[in-house]
């Protein structure tokens, strides 16, 4: 058998399907979509035109709840919400709960849990991990091998570069004190992130800050201010011309 498809699942006009790919039940396909080998689409799941999925990828995986989990609560989630434009690349995991607005892009080796909500034209890069609780904004840029903890905000125009890694726990996996205090990382609208950079818990970028290559960021980040080190401390202010509101840019 080349592929199945469930008999109450739907597939839109011009849609390709590669061989070998599953799409479960109560799963809808838009119109002009390109699937290819080996892909499966889990029950519920709806995907909207013109999107491109490629080959070994799974969209809307069901959660796993380990015995410890402490991020993981194990209830029900809804199928997979992908928009229409989208690109996932091969070998991605989109998980049930999550959302990806119109044109969003999930490269090669991705994986984005669930309940997780990213906006229009964003980039999540080849490698990252976008973990559970996650709203990630517009026209944000993920880079390479990053890493969003659980219950992290990403604001729109935001900018991650390769290596980013960000928790969400100062307990470090001890003592029950952890559980009341569970808090991932704030990055507010046109903050970036240099290669690097670690982000620790409940810590907040400001709009527009910068959290230079290889910072340790231990409290927050002042809007407009380049922060440098391990402790990150401000360095500067951010130049006017860098600032997201002289880019010309129409959202």
């Amino acid at each position: 058998m080349e592929r199945y498809i469930d008999p109450t699942a739907t597939v839109g006009d011009g849609t390709s399907l590669g061989y070998f790919t599953v799409v479960g039940a109560d799963a809808r396909i838009g119109e002009g979509c390109t699937i290819g080998h080996n892909v499966v689409i889990h029950a519920g799941t709806v995907i909207g035109k013109n999107v491109r999925i490629d080959d070994n990828s799974v969209v809307g995986k069901l959660p796993m709840k380990a015995a410890l989990s402490a991020t993981t609560d194990g209830s029900e989630v809804a199928g997979a919400l992908i928009g229409d434009g989208c690109l996932i690349g091969a070998c991605v995991v989109v998980y049930a709960g999550c959302v990806l607005g119109d044109r969003v892009l999930v490269a090669d080796l991705a994986s984005v849990r669930e309940n997780v909500t990213i906006g229009e034209f964003t980039i999540v890069g080849r490698g990252v991990t976008v973990e559970n609780h996650c709203t990630i904004g517009r026209r944000v840029k993920l880079e390479s091998e990053a890493y969003i903890t659980a219950y992290s905000t990403v604001g729109d125009r935001v900018f991650v570069a390769p290596g980013v890694l960000t928790s969400n726990d100062n307990f470090i996996g001890r003592t029950e004190e952890r559980f009341k205090h569970f808090k991932g990382v704030t990055v507010e609208k046109g903050g970036r992130l240099g290669v690097g950079a670690v982000i620790l818990p409940g810590k907040t970028v400001g709009a527009d800050a910068v959290v230079a290559a290889g910072s340790v960021l231990t409290s927050d980040a002042p809007a407009r201010k380049i922060v440098v080190g391990s402790p990150a401390r401000p360095l500067r202010d951010v130049p006017d011309e860098q600032l997201l509101e002289n880019q010309g840019w129409d959202d």
